[in-house]
């Protein structure tokens, strides 16, 4: 198929540069100019692993193009799929001033028949308004339909090529669904067509359910830490259960973060509130997913004592591992809280360092784990990379001033770690 991707944020990038890897003839749009240049380079404005090399091969094969309007594209176009971003506003409902523009410019742009696809995170009733809105402009035939994303940072082309599920939601009598099902078929994904108001509430409903695990799981190692049990103990034997499974969200640790999941459930909240519905398991969620930050922080300054003068490392920016996206990253909370005590921070971060020297250019930047540790007061373990786990833990200890570890993401055993001699507090583990 032809195919226009409207918005090359994380989402968008990823679904054209994935359509055209399945043989499809992709046209990525954004008004950015500087993005679509480095994009025509090959060269990807996120850190995403996998997906630069899929952008260069499909640019060679001409697979895959980027511009900064649809005028000269439109025409021989079968889909358009709006990626565009819906950050959200002040009061923590979806922005869809950018889904709307594209609506409209796709209205004022439209001159035969087209299925528009909303891949944006959208709240309930977006399809029918981007309807209406295309309506305004175009008299023709088109049809609307919802297909959410379901991508994690860090493994989003493996998600896309290898998906659980594939959702459509659409209300009408033409064959859009089956058309953009037809998309998806090669990858052999269960698909479920439902209307559009199904799709929009399966994303939002996903990430919330997946919220609600993180912010249970971590409620239960407050308790865990004040009785003597172990957290790990206690998630891995309730995944034995099969009504829960193996791969419940049940780590402790600082929280969930990013793009997805704390915009959702706010949005979620925002849309019950509207209705008049009492959402309080949802909104105990992001309570508790803000408060576990806070409970860290306040075992890290009463095992310190005193924070002013103090130098402390940080390993890990972004908010997990294989990304370097720093959205409602615990570590932002966390530098913010210490800085302001007087802390003298340093961190260190295999891809996201420069991005948060960015926003915080107090911060000492290290070029690598080892080092960041020289002579420090403290670590603190943010982000559960890879490499921090394989680490020489003997090496770390001799070269740091007070050998004490503040464990975020509980990435080491504690009867080895106080078996080298440090002073190791991890989540829900007593100790």
């Amino acid at each position: 198929m032809n195919i226009i991707v409207v918005g090359t944020g994380y989402v968008g990038l990823v679904q054209g540069v994935c359509l055209a890897e399945l043989g499809n003839h992709v046209t990525c749009i954004d008004i950015e100019e500087e993005k679509i240049a480095l994009l025509r380079k090959g060269q990807s404005p996120i850190y995403e692993p996998g997906l630069e090399e899929l952008l260069v091969k499909n640019i060679k094969t001409g697979r895959i193009n980027f511009d900064t309007s649809i005028d000269k594209h439109i025409k021989d176009n079968e889909v358009i799929f709006i990626a565009v971003g819906t950050p959200p506003d002040e009061n923590g409902r979806a922005d869809l001033k950018y889904v709307l523009q594209a609506a409209t410019e796709i209205g004022q742009k439209l001159n035969s028949y087209q299925i528009i696809v909303n891949k944006s995170t959208v709240p309930i009733g977006t399809g029918q308004m981007c309807r209406n809105t295309i309506k305004q402009y175009y008299k023709g035939d088109f049809d609307v339909v919802s297909n959410p994303e379901f991508l994690r940072e860090g493994s989003a082309i493996n998600d896309w090529m290898q998906p659980d599920r594939v959702i459509i939601g659409y209300s009408g009598q033409s064959d859009a669904a089956k058309k953009i099902a037809e998309l998806y078929a090669v990858l052999e994904a269960p698909t479920l067509i439902t209307n559009l108001e199904t799709a929009e509430m399966i994303k939002y409903a996903s990430n919330s359910y997946l919220a609600t695990q993180i912010s249970f799981i971590n409620t239960l190692s407050r308790i865990c830490d004040r009785v003597g049990a172990d957290i790990e103990e206690v998630a891995e034997g309730m995944k034995l259960d099969k009504r829960i499974g193996p791969k419940a969200f049940l780590s402790a640790g600082l929280g969930y973060g990013g793009s997805c999941f704390p915009k959702d459930v706010e949005a979620l909240i925002k849309i019950a509130r509207d209705l008049n519905i009492e959402f309080s398991i949802l909104e105990a969620t992001d309570e508790i997913n803000k408060s576990q930050r806070q409970e860290f922080i306040h075992r890290i300054k009463n095992t310190l004592n005193t924070i002013d003068g103090k130098k402390i490392t940080i390993w890990g920016a972004a908010f997990k591992p294989k990304t370097d996206d720093l959205r409602e990253s615990p570590a932002i909370t966390i530098i913010e809280a210490l800085s302001t005590l007087g802390a003298k921070i340093t961190v260190y971060d295999p891809v996201a360092g420069n991005k948060l020297q960015a926003v915080n250019p107090d911060i000492i930047l290290s070029d690598d784990a080892m080092s960041a540790c020289q002579k420090a007061d403290a670590l603190i373990i943010v982000t559960e990379w890879d490499e921090f786990k394989q680490i020489d833990l003997e090496e770390i200890k001799s070269i740091m001033h007070q050998p004490i570890i503040f464990d975020g993401r509980n990435i080491y055993n504690p009867k080895t770690m106080t078996e080298l001699g440090f002073n190791y507090y991890s989540i829900g583990r007593n100790n």
